[in-house]
């Protein structure tokens, strides 16, 4: 059985499938990195929330930055957030993203 988490016309914003729930790439508002990834982060456990589970379930996170030379600022809000018991795996790329206001988006996928 699949779930889709608050489906749009062209994706949903996450999907439950076989005991795991994957985000689509999601973004946030901020004038920052560090503020872009918190409101994602936020984002982030509510679709947890509502899948089921939270972010001790995390299996692995996708993130990307229009800048690497904001890595260090995404990292402050992420290890503020992460569960350190439970960290998953993790990649972080630099790309050019949708709209140059944004500086991160990040997928995650956790078990349920």
């Amino acid at each position: 059985m699949i779930k889709r988490i608050q489906p749009g016309r062209r994706i949903c914003q996450a999907v439950v499938a076989n005991g795991t729930v994957t985000t689509s790439g999601i973004t946030g508002t901020g004038t920052d990195a560090e503020a872009q990834t918190r409101d994602i982060l936020a984002q982030v456990d509510a679709l947890l929330a509502e899948a089921g589970t939270n972010k001790s379930n995390l299996i692995s996170a996708t993130v990307w930055l229009r800048d690497v030379a904001d890595f260090d600022a995404m990292n402050r809000a992420w290890d503020a957030w992460v569960d350190p018991a439970n960290v998953p795996v993790r990649a972080t790329i630099e790309a050019r993203l949708f709209t140059p206001d944004l500086q991160v988006e990040i997928q995650i996928s956790a078990a349920v």
